[in-house]
């Protein structure tokens, strides 16, 4: 393993230089680029890397990379963002995420989307581990955008639960994973459930997945043993349904992302703040799974997306 650093940021005169740092395995070829957290509550996305870069050193000492193939993994864009508490770059409130490709002569965060962009750009497969723009917690699943450059058979060697196909809208031209298939890598996202919070199994079950396609992208020799993965079922974006709120309130949920549901079934309910009264019984509108659930105990407001359910056809029961 090699140790280099992309990008260095200098934040104020108390703090010391914060860096961008990657983690290189294997040969100098550009097989696999692996790009964690991006925005600063991302805490499990950098999880996911600590326990990947455990396993790649592993792999590599054992000698169970193959000749050809070169890893690189960078677990954290945004230092700067998480050390404050931020979500976004502290100083102007912009996203990593939606600064790619970059530029070199722009602002902070333009020339830190660039320094990584020309570092993983190029490499055969990209991953990216992404968070949602609301707080929640996903069933782990694999998604990629339509772009027309996609791979979207490559997504079923992960191994995870569901495979996402999303159409990409205007405002997701200037993320990575975007870019990524434009400029000719096989580009996806994993969700590995939690954002804000540490999820060891659902990590780990994340790094088995990433580890499962590198062998069957031949990065990996045959003979390397990994956990096995499960069947993989394609979905939509467009066919999840998804429940709103229709007042606001202190919304609490009763059922947890990944529960099987009923039509009807009542997955939470939002109260008066004030009167503790119950407004609003959150239900299913179909049966199915529960593949999006927002996160508890938060004020919420109107006409806001509180879940979304896998309809039963397309469920894989566990």
């Amino acid at each position: 393993m090699e140790k280099k650093t992309i990008f260095t940021f200098s934040a104020l005169p108390y703090r010391q230089k914060i860096p961008v740092d990657g983690y290189y395995f294997g040969s100098r070829d550009k097989s696999l680029a692996i790009v964690g957290s991006t925005r600063g509550d991302e805490y499990q996305q950098i999880f996911v890397c600590g326990l990947l870069i455990q396993a790649l050193r592993k792999l590599e000492a054992a000698g169970d990379f193959a000749a050809d193939a070169g890893v690189v993994v960078i677990p954290s864009a945004s230092q700067f963002s998480m050390n404050v508490g931020k979500r976004f770059w502290p100083m102007d409130n912009t996203d990593i995420n939606r600064m790619f490709p970059g530029y070199d002569q722009g602002e902070t965060t333009q020339r830190l989307a660039n320094s990584i962009f020309e570092e993983v750009r190029g490499y055969a497969n990209g991953i990216q581990l992404a968070s949602f723009y609301l707080p929640g917690e996903f069933v782990p699943h694999v998604r990629y955008m339509n772009t027309g450059y996609h791979k979207s058979d490559d997504g079923l060697a992960f191994g995870l639960q569901y495979l996402m196909t999303r159409e990409p809208a205007p405002i997701d031209t200037t993320t990575l994973n975007y870019n990524w298939q434009v400029f000719g890598s096989n580009a996806f996202s994993i969700y590995a459930k939690s954002t804000g919070r540490i999820d060891p199994k659902a990590a780990r079950r994340v790094v088995a997945a990433i580890l499962r396609y590198m062998r069957y992208k031949g990065m990996l020799k045959e003979g390397v043993k990994l956990p096995a993965g499960r069947e993989t079922v394609r979905i939509d974006s467009a066919g999840l349904r998804k429940q709103l709120s229709h007042v606001g309130g202190f919304v609490h949920f009763a059922l947890k992302v990944g529960d099987y549901v009923d039509e009807g079934t009542v997955v939470g309910q939002i109260f008066d703040p004030f009167t503790a009264e119950c407004l609003e019984e959150l239900k299913s509108p179909c049966s199915g799974q529960l593949f999006y659930v927002r996160s508890d105990c938060v004020a919420v407001s109107e006409h806001e997306l509180m879940f979304s359910v896998t309809p039963i056809e397309q469920v894989v029961v566990i």
